[in-house]
Protein backbone atom coordinates (compact mmCIF):
# COMPACT_ATOMS: atom_id res chain seq x y z
CA UNK A 1 0.00 0.00 0.00
CA UNK A 2 1.41 3.42 -0.96
CA UNK A 3 2.49 5.58 1.94
CA UNK A 4 2.40 2.70 4.42
CA UNK A 5 5.15 2.44 7.02
CA UNK A 6 7.10 -0.79 7.50
CA UNK A 7 9.13 -1.81 10.54
CA UNK A 8 12.15 -4.09 10.66
CA UNK A 9 15.28 -5.11 12.51
CA UNK A 10 16.51 -7.29 9.62
CA UNK A 11 19.96 -6.13 8.49
CA UNK A 12 19.58 -7.35 4.91
CA UNK A 13 16.19 -5.68 4.51
CA UNK A 14 17.50 -2.37 5.91
CA UNK A 15 20.58 -2.40 3.71
CA UNK A 16 18.61 -3.31 0.56
CA UNK A 17 16.05 -0.56 1.22
CA UNK A 18 18.68 2.12 1.90
CA UNK A 19 21.00 1.21 -0.97
CA UNK A 20 18.10 1.10 -3.46
CA UNK A 21 17.74 4.82 -2.69
CA UNK A 22 21.46 5.61 -2.64
CA UNK A 23 21.51 5.57 1.17
CA UNK A 24 24.65 5.05 3.23
CA UNK A 25 25.18 4.41 6.96
CA UNK A 26 26.37 7.37 9.00
CA UNK A 27 26.75 8.71 12.52
CA UNK A 28 26.47 12.22 13.93
CA UNK A 29 30.02 13.39 14.63
CA UNK A 30 30.85 14.07 18.26
CA UNK A 31 28.06 11.91 19.71
CA UNK A 32 29.98 8.67 20.27
CA UNK A 33 32.91 7.51 22.35
CA UNK A 34 35.34 4.65 21.88
CA UNK A 35 33.70 1.88 19.83
CA UNK A 36 30.28 3.59 19.95
CA UNK A 37 29.72 5.71 16.83
CA UNK A 38 26.95 7.66 18.60
CA UNK A 39 23.69 8.74 16.98
CA UNK A 40 23.01 6.74 13.84
CA UNK A 41 21.53 8.05 10.60
CA UNK A 42 20.96 6.92 7.04
CA UNK A 43 22.11 9.58 4.58
CA UNK A 44 20.87 9.99 1.02
CA UNK A 45 22.33 11.96 -1.87
CA UNK A 46 20.68 15.34 -2.27
CA UNK A 47 18.74 15.08 1.00
CA UNK A 48 18.51 18.16 3.16
CA UNK A 49 20.39 17.92 6.43
CA UNK A 50 20.00 19.99 9.52
CA UNK A 51 22.86 22.44 9.78
CA UNK A 52 23.72 21.35 13.32
CA UNK A 53 24.45 17.74 12.34
CA UNK A 54 27.88 16.95 10.94
CA UNK A 55 27.49 13.44 9.57
CA UNK A 56 30.29 10.97 9.05
CA UNK A 57 29.80 7.89 6.87
CA UNK A 58 30.64 4.63 8.66
CA UNK A 59 30.67 1.00 7.54
CA UNK A 60 27.51 -1.07 7.49
CA UNK A 61 29.18 -3.44 9.96
CA UNK A 62 29.81 -0.63 12.46
CA UNK A 63 26.31 0.79 11.89
CA UNK A 64 24.61 -2.58 12.50
CA UNK A 65 26.71 -3.31 15.61
CA UNK A 66 25.51 -0.05 17.15
CA UNK A 67 21.96 -0.62 15.82
CA UNK A 68 21.75 -3.98 17.64
CA UNK A 69 23.63 -2.86 20.75
CA UNK A 70 21.19 0.05 21.19
CA UNK A 71 18.11 -2.12 20.59
CA UNK A 72 16.91 -0.16 17.56
CA UNK A 73 14.45 -0.90 14.76
CA UNK A 74 13.90 0.93 11.48
CA UNK A 75 10.54 2.39 10.51
CA UNK A 76 10.55 3.10 6.77
CA UNK A 77 8.30 3.81 3.82
CA UNK A 78 8.64 2.20 0.38
CA UNK A 79 6.52 4.71 -1.51
CA UNK A 80 4.84 8.01 -0.80
CA UNK A 81 1.07 8.44 -0.87
CA UNK A 82 1.55 9.72 -4.43
CA UNK A 83 3.32 6.49 -5.41
CA UNK A 84 6.86 7.92 -5.61
CA UNK A 85 9.86 6.17 -4.07
CA UNK A 86 10.18 7.31 -0.46
CA UNK A 87 13.28 7.85 1.66
CA UNK A 88 11.30 8.35 4.88
CA UNK A 89 12.93 6.46 7.72
CA UNK A 90 13.21 6.72 11.47
CA UNK A 91 15.19 4.75 14.03
CA UNK A 92 13.05 3.76 17.00
CA UNK A 93 13.35 1.66 20.13
CA UNK A 94 13.00 -2.01 19.18
CA UNK A 95 10.53 -2.64 22.00
CA UNK A 96 8.06 -0.30 20.28
CA UNK A 97 7.93 -2.58 17.21
CA UNK A 98 5.50 -5.47 17.25
CA UNK A 99 6.97 -8.82 16.24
Amino acid sequence: MAGENNRTTDHDEIRRWAEARGGRPAAVQGTGEGNDPGILRLVFPGARRTSDEALEEISWEEWFRAFDRNGLALVYQDTTAEGHQSRFNKLVDRSSVRA
